[in-house]
């Protein structure tokens, strides 16, 4: 299945030319283009899709859509082996996040 998942912009640079992303899945972090939300920025929330952040969204909406996804067993099957790592890292203990501002 490919599902458009709510995500955490941690870093935004450019890259040869593109405007690209670190991007937070509740523990699975990607890059991601964001030539389609070139304004997007770090701690925002964002939809993506195959690797592009296609729409804003607020963090409320993009907590619930996670763990409506999570309770579905979507993520994992979205994310496989790098979900799973990322959840028991979760449950073993806190991690410090450092994001740019």
């Amino acid at each position: 299945m490919c599902l458009a998942v709510p995500g955490r912009v941690l870093t935004v640079e450019e890259r040869d030319g593109t405007r690209m992303a670190t991007v937070d899945f509740g523990g699975v972090v990607k890059d991601v283009c964001l030539e389609y939300l070139p304004d997007l920025r770090v701690g925002e929330y964002t939809i993506v899709h195959v690797g592009f952040a296609l729409q804003r969204l607020d963090e409320e909406s993009a907590r619930q859509t996670l763990a409506l996804f999570n309770g579905l067993g979507l993520l994992e099957e979205e994310f496989g082996d790098a979900w799973e790592r990322a959840a028991e890292e979760a449950a073993a203990g806190p991690v410090t996040e450092e994001v740019d501002r």
